[in-house]
């Protein structure tokens, strides 16, 4: 029976189309121009910051990798669409007049280029933008480089698995989607316009459906041959031997890598099938072929490997698995920059004499009492003055020279904080216009407080804190008498950490006779005169302004005129983030004073995750700890890393610049060529800058996770894991005294100048205790210096094992629970835990000194008040089984050690040790 014609649909009015457009006008203006007015936006900002060809590299890459993508998922089902029609049956049964299909036939032939022509559009604009964010993926296989390395399996450069298999897999995966929608494009096609007929015994397949289908199956079978083959370099990152390694375990090597190899072969025959298929009045062959295929996966690719694995490898694991287990030890510490461990034997002694800490005068003398962790509200209150300046919720800590004498500081910016603002301080033009900037750089001596303090209640304990800033009354920048003489020549800070609020925009630099002036001091105004921010001084870029950010006072205020800048992404992380957002940032940038001016420092990472053999690591549970106050990293998988990236971000005038730390890092040479220009060599960093470069805390933390395992050496030892350490809780943090507490936080490690064993002289580095696995005694204590002629360099103190019958000695949990159970701190805790004060226990600081390990503790109090804030009360001092309680330093010591002991904290250098030095900040 031959097919109804088909049936009209109703026209439109004239009216009727030209509402439609109207609607469509509005609908696509509504959808494209938030994002044309942010891409005006961002242009602006690169502009400002020198990197628009950052921006231009991202824009095309992404628009190119859309089109093309696009195109191919949109053009192949296209022509599918295309092939199907013109193959279509002239004749076409219909079941009744009710047949649906005979409707459906009728709707598209009537609007057939709708259908031929927007499916396909539709589909590949989806396709286009899902594709687009990929242009990393993109950019590195264009532009990668050599490691100078090799898998010790295939013999590959290591730059084939972290620059070409991602880009193979990546188009793989497309062209997977491609034939995949292509089939069934054809297969919907061929069934409404009569090519499959499923009525009749087994149904029907018109002789150009067959073909079609055929050939589009053989295709995908060939796509999955080629896949075979590439899998055979994933391999390296298989997750089998999980949890314990990473890598192509005994099971991989020895059946699912022949495996891959056969089913390729079988996969090539079983295309080469379906291709002779197509032109075959019956598909026995292909039928065949596909049996083949699927039963020769599951038995060779699933079954074989599965009884190796359970009934050979598993009975044998040490052994089977000894050698992809020192594959992925070798390669884990490559990875993770792990080679050049200096391991040296301690023996945690429980006892020292008063004259051998005395002689350890290089790290007593440079204990830290301060908690960097705790003091934000005291500075806030005792150091911020105004209600509108204030601090992050961690301040930092960095060394200075002055005069001749290196010593650790705590530092901070005094920032404005917008949401201190009260009153009518809210106002738009007093929030936007007139309270735009911070104003100082605060220190304070780590390991000094204003005053001895005799109990709780009496005034003192607090940081010595001094203010570089223009209302200082020795002049801008220049120390008072008695203040800590570090020049700063621009004091004001427009580009800080309490500024990352998309809304917490200034605009500065206005010369209009209505400008209110920004506030500079109880009796200045300022104009900005410095180069960062966007011009709005014309009315295309505050309309646009006033679009982005919703409001309508940017556009009509008239103290907004000449020379009137813009500020926004003012947070310094923010801001590093968008000139490089192939970096992965440290969550804490730090400021310091850089040849007289506020500069924030943030540390950037280049990671990979198909390192071959390394162990992956969540990068979000490696590094979170009890820590405060510092951004957290996603929770992505790493399984190489390296501090490639220096960024500074000048306070001022926003500007950033990007240094190159190790100028033959591949990862960091491979965007180099994408973004030519963009990271400077490290020959351009200048020595005041490297002098204030700290270890960064994030990567510490992902290679204390893996020091805890991979200081092990002999497989076997590894596979039974009795030689691991852990990461200790902190015991100060809640629940951290408990080691059975769910959820307790990891201790952080401490920044701090110190003469370790093996050091010549005092070093600013970062440290941490590692205990037994799931135990708390110690097991050994590692740093990494800061300093700029040792950076880098990771020390562990490691400690004789509880196997050879060496005494323990306690970890953090268990001298904390010490302390708290001492005596003298139980008499006290009816004072400190009184309804109207708080007590806060500090940093829990491990030290090596005289051959065993110091603790040191500060303890602080807070009154129950809105307006309290921390200060320091007591000392807690633990070496061996003594505890030391008191309310100095000294006091504890000499508790401990004997009286006298305390006066080490106070001692310069004795004759013939080196003088603490590191590269000079500029001095008054």
């Amino acid at each position: 029976m031959a097919t109804r014609p088909p049936v009209s649909l109703p026209k439109l009015s004239r009216r009727s189309r030209i509402l439609l457009i109207i609607a469509a006008v509005i609908v696509l203006a509504l959808l494209l121009g938030a994002r044309l007015l942010d891409t005006y936006v961002d242009w602006l900002w690169f502009g400002e910051v020198g990197a628009r060809s950052v921006f231009t590299t991202q824009v095309v890459t992404r628009a190119v990798l859309f089109l093309a993508v696009g195109l191919l998922v949109g053009g192949a089902l296209a022509i599918s669409l295309m092939i199907a029609y013109r193959s279509r049956p002239v004749f076409v049964p219909i079941s009744g007049a009710d047949d649906p299909l005979a409707r459906y036939r009728s709707a598209i032939v009537a609007r057939i280029r709708l259908f031929g022509v927007g499916i396909p559009v539709l589909t590949g604009l989806i396709a286009g933008l899902s594709a687009q964010g990929d242009w990393q993926v993109v950019q590195l296989f264009l532009n990668g480089t050599s490691f100078g390395q090799t898998d010790p399996e295939f013999g590959k450069d290591v730059g084939f698995y972290a620059f070409d298999l991602p880009f193979y897999n990546w188009l793989l995966g497309w062209l997977f989607i491609t034939v995949v929608i292509s089939f069934f494009g054809a297969l919907i096609s061929h069934y409404v316009f009569g090519g499959i007929r499923l009525a009749g015994k087994g149904g029907q397949l018109a002789g150009p459906t067959r073909a079609q289908l055929a050939i589009t199956v053989g295709l995908f079978v060939l796509l999955k041959a080629i896949e075979y083959f590439f899998d055979r370099y994933n391999l390296l990152l298989s997750d089998r031997g999980m949890p314990l390694f990473v890598g192509a375990t005994y099971t991989d090597l020895n059946a699912v890598l022949p495996a891959k190899l056969i089913l390729l072969c079988i996969s090539v025959i079983c295309a080469i099938a379906f291709f002779a298929g197509a032109f075959l009045r019956n598909l026995q062959l292909p039928a065949i072929a596909l049996v083949l295929l699927i039963l020769s996966s599951i038995l060779v690719g699933v079954a074989w490997p599965a009884v190796l694995d359970q009934f050979s490898v598993k009975p044998n694991a040490n052994e089977k698995e000894a050698a992809s287990i020192q594959r992925n030890m070798d390669a884990t510490r490559r990875a993770y920059g792990l080679t050049g461990v200096q391991y040296q034997p301690y023996t945690g002694s429980s006892s020292a004499t008063p004259d051998q800490i005395k002689a350890d005068n290089g790290t007593m003398s440079n204990i830290r009492l301060l908690d960097p962790n705790i003091l934000s509200d005291t500075f806030t209150q005792r150091v911020g003055r105004e209600n509108f300046y204030g601090f992050p919720a961690k301040l930092d800590i960095d060394r200075y020279t002055v005069g001749g004498v290196t010593q650790d500081y705590i530092v901070a910016a005094k920032e404005i904080k917008t949401e201190g603002l009260t009153g009518n301080q809210t106002s738009w033009i007093n929030k936007h216009l007139v309270y735009t900037h911070g104003n100082g750089f605060v220190v304070a001596p780590a390991n000094t407080i204003d005053r001895a303090v005799k109990d709780a209640n009496s005034d003192g304990g607090y940081p010595i804190a001094t203010t570089s800033d223009t209302q200082n009354p020795a002049g801008a920048g220049a120390p008072t008498p008695g203040q800590t003489g570090i020049e700063v020549k621009e004091p004001r800070i427009y580009y800080g950490e309490l500024s990352a609020a998309e809304s917490d925009y200034a605009i500065v630099g206005g010369t209009s006779g209505n400008a209110p002036g920004e506030y500079d001091t109880t009796t200045d105004r300022y104009t900005y005169k410095g180069t960062g921010g966007v011009a709005i001084d014309n009315w295309f870029n505050r309309l646009a302004f006033a679009a982005e950010y919703g409001e309508r006072n940017i556009l009509f205020s008239d103290a907004i005129g000449d020379n009137s800048k813009i500020m926004y992404n003012r947070d310094p992380r923010d801001r590093v983030s968008k000139i490089a957002p192939w970096l992965t940032l440290d969550g804490d940038p730090y400021p310091a004073v850089v040849d007289g001016k506020i500069q924030w420092i943030v540390d950037g990472y280049t990671t990979l995750n198909n390192f071959p053999y390394a162990q992956q690591t969540q990068l979000g549970a490696a590094t979170n700890d009890s820590l405060n106050g510092v951004a957290r990293q996603a929770n992505s998988s790493i399984n190489y890393i390296r501090n490639s990236v220096k960024a500074t971000v000048d306070a001022f005038n926003g500007t950033v610049n990007l240094y190159s730390i190790d100028d033959k890092e591949p990862v960091l040479n491979a965007w180099e060529k994408v973004f030519p220009g963009l990271v400077k060599p490290s020959a351009e960093i200048s020595p005041d800058l490297r002098s204030h470069f700290r270890y960064p805390e994030d990567l510490f933390k992902i290679q204390r996770e893996l020091l805890s395992r991979y200081h092990v050496s002999n497989p076997q030892e590894f596979y039974s894991q009795q030689a691991f350490w852990s990461v200790p809780q902190d015991p100060t943090a809640e629940g951290g005294s408990n080691p059975a507490a769910a959820g307790a936080a990891n201790q952080p490690g401490y920044y701090v100048l110190a003469n370790t064993p093996g050091q010549t002289k005092s070093t600013f580095q970062l440290t941490s205790s590692l205990t037994g696995l799931q135990r708390q005694y110690l097991a050994s204590w590692m740093s990494v210096s800061s300093d700029p002629g040792d950076y880098g360099k990771i020390r562990v103190l490691q400690l004789p094992s509880a196997a050879t019958g060496a005494t323990q000695v306690d970890g953090p949990v268990q001298v904390q629970n010490r302390f708290q159970s001492d005596s003298r701190v139980a008499q006290d805790r009816t004072l400190f835990n009184n309804p109207n004060v708080t007590p806060i226990y500090g940093n829990l600081i491990t030290l090596p000194v005289a051959d065993g390990f110091l603790y040191v503790e500060p303890v602080y109090i807070r009154q129950r008040n809105q307006n309290s804030y921390p200060q320091l009360a007591r000392v807690l001092v633990s070496y061996g089984p003594k505890v030391g309680y008191g309310a100095t330093l000294q006091e504890a010591l000499d508790q401990v050690f004997g009286a006298g002991t305390g006066e080490a904290t106070t001692t310069p250098p004795q004759a013939g040790q080196p003088t603490p030095t590191t590269p000079t900040t500029p001095t008054s």
